[in-house]
This record gives C-alpha cells, structure tokens and sequence, in this order.
C-alpha cells in the first residue's frame, strides 16, 4: 500500500509529468534527427571512398549491400587526384558485421526511386583480404555508371521530341496504303526463319570467330570514341545539307533522278564511240607536255611581248578603219575589165618561166654569177685612160707538144709533159635544178699530168671567186 501510494504521488504531482514527458520528447526527436548517422553508442565500421562523380549524393543517404541497408554516408567532399583529376571523397559508416569488406568490392551509385534519391551499392568481392577502419576504397573499385532514368528522360529534349514526331510522321506517310505488302513482307519471313538457321550456325560457328567480330567492333568503337565530337558536328554538318537539298528536292533533284537511266543509257551508249577521242586527248596532251615546259620557260618573253603589243592593240583601230577603202579599192580593182584576163596571163607567163627559173635562179641565188657579170661589164666599160677604156686581159703562151692548144690537133691535148694537157668544162655546175650544190665557173682548179673535160669529180667550192655568196 506504500508503494501504491507513492506511485500515486508521482502521477498526482503536474511538475513531474511534464518534466519527464518533455524529457521523452526530446530523446524522441534527438534519435529521430540522428538516425541517418546511426544510433548513439553503437559501435560502426568507418571507411572512405572515392567516386569520379557524386552523382547527386547527399549526406544520409543508404549503404546497400544485395538490396539491405549496411550504412550511411556520413560526408560527401570534392578532392583533387595526384594526376590533377577532382573526384568526390565520401565518409561512410558502416554496420560492423560488414567488417572487413573484401579489397575487390565494388561501388555503383543507383537511383532509390523515380525522385532523384539515390543509395551507394556495394557488391563485395571475394578476396581474403579486406579494408581496415579509416582506409579508404580506391577510384578503381567504382563500377561504370548505370544510367539512370531521369538521365533517359532527359535526352528527350524539345529538338528531340520534335524530330521524332517528325520521323513518326513520315513513317506514317511510307507506311500508309502498304498494308498488303507489309503482310506479304510479314509472311516471308516465316521462310527466312525456316531457310537462315544454316547460314546462322556457320556464323556462330567458333571457326568463324564471331565473338571477335564483336571484340574487333568494340575496339573499333574505342577508336572512334575519342572523335565523337567531331562525327557530332559531321553530322549536323550533314543535317545543315540535307536540309538545304530538301529546299530544291522538288522539282529539281526528282528530274535528275528520274533523268538519271536514260542518262546512263546515254553515255553506255555513246563512251565506245568517245574512247578513240579520248585516247587521241591523251596523246595529244602527252605531245602538249614539251611545249607547254617551253611556254612556261618563255613566259617572260611573251608577257614582255603582251604588254608591248596592248599599245599595238590600240593602234589597230586606226589601221582597221583604212583597211576598209583598202579593201573596197582592191575589190573595185577586180571588178575592172581586163583584170581577170591579164592576171590569167600572168598565170600562164609564170608557168612558162618556172622551168627555165628553176635552172637559171641559183646561178645568181647562190653563186651570184648575174651579179658579177654586170659589175665585170661595168668594169670594161669604166676602166682606162684618156684615150678610152679597155678590157682586163692577160696573155699567155700554150704549151707545146702533141695535139697542144697552140695549134691543130686531132684529139684534146694530153702531154707528154704535165702542162700539155686540156681543160675544158663546157657547161659547169651553177646549183641548178639536178646539179650539185656548188659553183664550178671561177673555181676551176688546174690538175697536172691529166686530161679533164666536163664537170670536176669532186664539189671544188660553193662561193663565187669574187662574191663571197654562198
């Protein structure tokens, strides 16, 4: 009855009952507030980690181990790498029957909900060895990045939504109207299934090293991962030009498709006919060559002889405009009476004298004997003395002897001694048509002990004695 009396003196007295409610409430609201940093006195097993990226994680947020809470992340703070790097350090508090946890564990950060809260996964590994309190789990143990939904719904951007709606557009427009075709499409493909399962497993065969196919493709990804950027902007380079053949699609680039057969047809058609052209081309540029080095060697020469002709260019208006009288007095000349007659008998003089020309011109063309006979005549005729002029002449006494010049004789002279033999050329050589090219008048020369008669054996010069002309 004491006691009864006693307990009932505690609950009688206003004071007590609200200190020790207000004392409840507190430690209430105290563990409440630090339940996400574990109760107070409980024994944890600390340890640090680091992330590339917190990825949104936030002090208080779950340890999981297989789905189970294990933990808490007590901090999470940036910190710079030796190699320059910065990665999120986070402080975590872990429940001591997760000690030790294997070296080879794994972390991944994954969402909790579609809200944007997220926990640290923990997959340990199987090693014997395991992180000491304090230690800190390196960089390597991070897992790639899951992706996680809200990242999904946020490539789906307003240029995104709308290029879809645009491809789900025309979609529907190359769809539409091709039902029967797309059930004859659907229907085939029961025989495809029926025919590929052979070239199917020769594919997986392992003699066709399919999985290094795979294996090649992923490094040629890795290659090409390093680029991505700049096939990004090649490809909106190329999403700005379609863009622009879309503008001109129709008509114009519709007309050179459909033009494009008979087209081809055309040149299959007409190339045979073209290669012989073609090769001539190539020839003719391959000759081209040596001039077109030449034309390039004296390109001076004919840029010096531009600019000098510009002038000559500007006169030409000038000589154009007297051309024209020129020409009408030439025409008016033609028109004349007898004009036609006396150039027909021009004609025909020119071709009577071209034969005896053709002879007669090197006489004077080459060994300059016309020339010559007109300055010896007008020699004869200026030379003397007051008395009159005379001739230059020189007289000589002909060797004796038989058949000798000075005398009758009944054959040429022909010796006995070296100067009693005759010379005579009759009709030299003077360059004409059918003769040697040399001048036998004048250069004559005397061959002791032999009779010589005719044209000399041998060409004895081709300039005149006193004209110096070839």
């Amino acid at each position: 009855m004491r006691n009864r009396s006693g307990l009932q003196g505690v609950a009688s007295s206003p004071i007590l009952v609200g200190a020790v409610t207000v004392l409840v409430v507190i430690v209430a609201v105290f563990l409440a507030y630090n339940a996400n940093n574990g109760l107070p006195f409980v024994s944890t097993y600390n340890l640090k980690a680091l992330v590339p990226n917190a990825d949104a994680l936030v002090k208080g947020n779950e340890v999981r181990i297989g789905g189970v809470r294990i933990g808490v992340v007590k901090t999470v703070a940036p910190r710079q790498l030796s190699d320059g790097r910065i990665a999120a350090e986070l402080s975590l508090s872990l429940d001591k029957n997760a000690e030790p946890l294997p070296v080879n564990s794994s972390l991944t950060i994954r969402p909790k909900s579609a809200l944007g809260l997220k926990y640290l996964q923990v997959t340990p590994g199987d090693s014997s060895k395991g992180f000491a309190a304090g230690e800190t789990i390196p960089l390597a143990s991070y897992s790639p990045e899951p992706v996680d939904i809200d990242q999904f719904f946020d490539m789906f951007d307003e240029r995104t939504r709308d290029s879809i709606r645009r491809n789900l557009s025309g979609f529907g427009n190359a769809l539409a109207g091709r039902g029967p075709q797309l059930n004859e499409a659907l229907g085939s493909l029961s025989q495809l299934a029926i025919h590929a399962g052979r070239p199917l497993a020769t594919i997986v065969a392992p003699s066709t090293d399919f999985a290094g196919f795979w294996r090649a493709l992923e490094d040629l990804s890795a290659t090409v991962a390093p680029v991505a950027e700049t096939q990004a902007s090649m490809f909106a380079a190329l999403d700005r030009t379609f863009a622009a053949f879309a503008r001109v699609s129709r008509p114009f680039i519709e007309e050179t498709i459909q033009k494009g057969p008979p087209t081809l047809d055309a040149v299959n058609a007409d190339l045979p006919a073209l290669r012989p052209f073609f090769n001539d081309s190539a020839r003719f540029f391959t000759a081209l060559k040596p001039g077109a080095k030449a034309i390039a060697e004296t390109a001076p020469t004919i840029a010096a002889s531009l600019h000098a002709g510009v002038p000559v260019l500007n006169a030409t208006p000038v000589l154009n405009a007297q051309l024209e009288p020129t020409a009408q007095a030439l025409v008016d000349f033609q028109n004349a009476p007898g004009v036609f007659n006396g150039l027909e008998l021009l004609t025909e003089t020119n071709r009577l004298l071209k034969p005896p020309l053709r002879f007669i011109a090197p006489a004077q063309t080459v060994c300059d004997y016309i020339s010559l006979t007109f300055k010896q005549v007008g020699n004869a005729a200026s030379q003397g003395n007051k008395q009159g002029n005379w001739l230059n002449f020189i007289s000589f006494v002909p060797p004796e002897g038989p058949n000798a010049e000075s005398g009758q004789a009944s054959a040429p002279a022909n010796g006995p001694t070296f100067q009693n033999h005759l010379h005579y050329n009759p009709f030299p050589n003077t360059a004409a048509a059918g003769q040697s090219r040399g001048c036998e008048a004048g250069n004559e020369k005397y061959v002791p002990k032999q009779t010589v008669i005719g044209n000399a054996p041998s060409v004895w010069g081709t300039t005149t004695v006193e004209g110096g002309k070839e």
